[in-house]
């Protein structure tokens, strides 16, 4: 594995700079908030494609704060609710509250999974982040919209500052009707019309599994892609931990 990535521009980044974010699929945003034991797993540089997350760490399972999303809060006309960014753990949840108490709220593991449910019932997807400011640990789940969020901007525009969650979307022709409803919720642009038929451009895909639950037919489902990293399996990480 490479630490280092070309940008769409053709610059040599590195993953360490540039990935802050991992996407998630419904399921497994779930299972992180609603974790009730420590986890601590050293050394994931293989599993997790950023250089500074080197563990994942939840001591403190209950200690959830629902925050005020920064990139929403930006816009004139954000996408609503504002409060979809989950810090999640010690000290991180506590710093955030101290320092914005008027833009944070305590929340219950429940809580999260409600506000992850209605995000994902609004196409929105599901982004764990890591970053080396915070301890190189994972600390958050944030809720993103295209319109929004500066990490899926920048994605776009050329700067890889998320990383795919291992999975890539995949089509059966013979059960899609075309209807076009996976390319409307697609935040990522990776569902397109050609020839009266839909077809998934795997190189923008990220796996959110946005469109396999958007799709009335079912005719999509998310496929392992060994090319895009580990999965955030977190249940899979532990017992591999443990072992």
């Amino acid at each position: 594995m490479t630490d280092r990535v070309k940008s769409r521009s053709g610059e040599s980044v590195s993953l360490a700079d540039t990935y802050h974010g991992k996407t998630l699929p419904l399921a497994e945003a779930k299972r992180l908030v609603l974790i009730n034991e420590e986890i601590n797993l050293p050394d994931l540089e293989q599993v997790i494609p950023y250089q500074r997350a080197r563990s994942i760490i939840l001591k403190n399972p209950n200690h959830i704060v629902a925050l005020n999303c920064p990139c929403r809060s930006a816009k004139p006309n954000p996408c609503l609710p504002l409060d979809v960014c989950l810090v999640i753990g010690e000290p991180f949840a506590s710093f955030v509250v101290e320092h914005n108490p008027d833009k944070t709220r305590w929340i219950t593991p429940e809580e999260a999974v409600a506000i992850i449910d209605a995000e994902d019932a609004r196409g929105h997807v599901h982004h764990a982040f890591f970053k080396d400011a915070m301890l190189g640990r994972f600390y958050a789940i944030c809720n993103c919209c295209a319109c929004c969020c500066g990490a899926i901007h920048a994605h776009q525009n050329g700067t890889p500052m998320l990383a795919s969650s291992g999975y890539v979307a995949e089509l059966d022709q013979s059960a899609c009707v075309a209807c076009g409803a996976c390319a409307e919720n697609c935040q990522f642009g990776a569902l397109l019309f050609g020839d009266s038929a839909m077809f998934v451009d795997r190189e923008k895909c990220m796996g959110c599994g946005v469109c396999v639950d958007k799709c009335p037919q079912e005719a999509l489902a998310l496929k392992r892609d060994k090319s895009r990293g580990e999965p955030l399996e977190i249940f899979a990480l532990m017992e591999k931990a443990a072992g």
